[in-house]
Order: C-alpha cells, then sequence, then structure tokens
C-alpha cells in the first residue's frame, strides 16, 4: 500500500510527517513550493481543491487536513499502536477534534484580535478563548497523554497544536502545556522530522 506525502517544510505538514514517522511505514514525499508551480498548482490542485498542504495520497485514496490524516493513519496500520483500545477512544476522538475546532478557531481569533461579544458566544464553535484554554489545560492537568499513559495519533495532533501554540504565544505558558509538549517533542520520530525539515529548508535557502 502506497503512501505519498505532500507537504512543505514551512506548514502544518509538519503534523503528518510525524505521524508517519510514528507509523513507521514506508511514505514518499513530495515537497511542494508555495505558489503557483507547486502548492497552487494544476496538478496539486486535482489532489486537495483547496491548494493546502498537508495532504496525503494511500494507494487511490487521498485525504487531507492534518487531524483527519493523523486518525486515519493509525487506523489504516494498526500494528503501529497509535489508537487506543475502546476505553480510551472517547478521549481520543474527543480531544484530537477539539484541538481542530475549538482550539484552532481560539488561537486564530486571538491572533487575528477578533473579539467575540459576549452575548453571541454561543454563535461560535469555541464560546470564548479563556473557555477554550481552561478546558485543554484541564485535560492535561493529570495525564501523562490524551488517552492516559498510552501515546496515540491524538497526541500528534494535540502535541502540535500545543507546542506551536506555545511557540507562537497564542496559548499561554502554562505548567500543564509545558510539561506536557516536553514529553511529546522528546519523542524519537518527532526529532526525526524536525532534522529532515532542517534539511530541506536549508536546501530551499540554498537554491535561492
Amino acid at each position: 500500500m502506497a503512501l505519498e506525502f505532500y507537504t512543505n517544510p514551512l506548514s502544518r505538514g509538519l503534523i503528518v510527517h510525524w505521524m508517519l514517522e510514528e507509523v513507521g511505514e514506508p511514505y514518499q514525499t513530495t515537497w511542494l513550493a508555495w505558489g503557483p508551480t507547486g502548492h497552487k498548482s494544476p496538478e496539486y490542485l486535482n489532489i486537495n481543491p483547496m491548494g493546502k498542504v498537508p495532504a496525503l495520497r494511500h494507494d487511490e485514496h487521498i485525504i487531507t487536513e492534518a487531524a483527519a490524516i493523523c486518525l486515519y493513519l493509525a487506523d489504516a496500520f494498526p500494528s503501529a499502536k497509535l489508537k487506543p483500545g475502546p476505553e480510551g477512544l472517547a478521549d481520543y476522538y474527543r480531544w484530537t477534534l477539539f484541538c481542530a475546532g475549538p482550539v484552532e478557531q481560539a488561537t486564530t481569533a486571538k491572533s487575528m484580535g477578533w473579539e467575540v461579544p459576549a452575548e453571541r458566544r454561543g454563535m461560535v464553535g469555541f464560546g470564548s478563548y479563556d473557555e477554550t484554554v481552561s478546558a485543554l489545560e484541564g485535560m492535561l492537568k493529570h495525564r501523562d497523554y490524551v488517552c492516559g499513559k498510552q501515546f496515540t495519533a491524538a497526541d500528534v495532533y494535540v502535541g502540535s497544536t500545543v507546542g506551536w501554540g506555545l511557540s507562537v504565544k497564542t496559548l499561554p505558558a502554562l505548567p500543564a502545556f509545558e510539561a506536557y509538549s516536553k514529553r511529546v517533542v522528546a519523542r524519537p520520530a518527532y526529532q526525526r522530522v524536525q532534522q529532515i525539515s532542517a534539511a530541506k529548508m536549508a536546501e530551499l535557502k540554498a537554491a535561492r
């Protein structure tokens, strides 16, 4: 079963790249430049009409959206043991999609300086930034990983969300966030992706 991964080293493709390294199956990387010859080229728009990375081709199937790709790969390759048993599934789906939905919305709103009036919070998926951060912090305070003691695909996505939020300061440097981020980024698969991406960025810089 062939895996082809479409990405750019300065993108959310890092999330899926990490997941692929955790899975441990062979995959081919197609590095896309930004612009009409890369992520907006007719060839790539046939793969993802949004013209965004990452995307994954698995045989005849195409998957987009980093959270969906992480969950898909955990299902497609059960031998990697990145999906929890029945007792962990509720947290697995809940918090992966919480980060893909409310956390994404709340941190984007904060970055853009958008303020939701208190009387209209029911109209947005995250309610308020403070409520969203508090919910995420409450989940991470008393567990090692999203599903307790087991690292899963949820931690690739949630860990990427928390790590990025801390680095660009869209999430506060709370002890629960910092401790969790430190645990997940210590994983060998994460470290390999950082090395691969750094090498690719150096290559692109030299080419310019």
